[in-house]
């Protein structure tokens, strides 16, 4: 339970961010959040994510040919594509389905897609991670999900549309920021920022166990790697890298 010194330090952050709780309430915040604010503070936050990241996508990413499906071709579908930041990735001809429930970053994702021109681009859905419904059962040989777990409604829910778009032998790829451990300051931090974090970064949580509902989802063979990607002042630290096949 969140101690008294928790309360404290989380009743001085609402009174620092006020305005944007006083835009919450009228309504205001939600609307300009996730049209404005968040594309933009994403973009400027994903290219320091990106160099941090950069060597542990490289290694994620690197068995994905493996998982081409019988005709030789890759279909690939990414749970909130953003601004297109993982294209670089992917190997050449990959067939690549975007989603994303928030269909506002089309500027930084335009420019990705005419950067990575070896990849065909199929479709983008404006769809939430729990409800695929427009993606056929069994179809994809691939999906894959960064920094996209932490703000789902429901993880678990994310994780069975996963389970069901994937054909038997397809791959599920994460790189996800968790909880820190409980007895450590990082988790203190994440515990005081939680709920104006929350409300700043469009329903990001910061203190999500990811690995234990990765553990939970039926994937034949999961591989999970605990890491940490350090951003300056950001309580984001700790960090789940891997794949799991259905």
């Amino acid at each position: 339970e969140a101690s008294a010194s928790v309360l404290l330090l989380r009743a001085c952050l609402v009174l620092l961010a006020s305005p944007i709780y006083l835009l919450s309430f009228l309504g205001m915040w939600e609307p300009f959040c996730r049209k404005v604010f968040f594309p933009f503070i994403l973009d400027r936050i994903g290219v320091v994510h990106d160099k941090k990241s950069k060597k542990h996508k490289q290694e994620l990413f690197r068995n994905l040919p493996d998982f081409r499906g019988p005709s030789g071709e890759l279909r690939l579908l990414e749970i909130g594509t953003g601004s297109g930041s993982n294209f670089q990735f992917y190997p050449p001809g990959c067939k690549v389905t975007c989603t994303d429930i928030n269909p506002n970053f089309q500027e930084s994702l335009s420019r990705n897609m005419e950067k990575n021109q070896h990849l065909r681009y199929e479709r983008f859905l404006v769809a939430a991670g729990e409800d695929l419904h427009q993606v056929p059962s069994g179809s994809v040989d691939a999906v894959v999900c960064t920094l996209v777990l932490c703000s789902v409604h429901s993880v678990s829910s994310t994780l069975r549309e996963v389970l069901r778009v994937l054909r038997p032998g397809g791959a599920f790829y994460f790189l996800e920021h968790v909880a820190a451990e409980h007895s450590s300051w990082k988790y203190f931090w994440q515990q005081v920022c939680y709920p104006t974090w929350k409300l700043v970064f469009a329903g990001c949580c910061l203190t999500r166990e990811l690995w234990k509902n990765l553990e939970e989802a039926k994937f034949s063979e999961l591989k999970i790697q605990h890491i940490s990607v350090a951003l300056p002042w950001m309580p984001i630290e700790p960090h789940i890298v891997g794949y799991g096949v259905k």
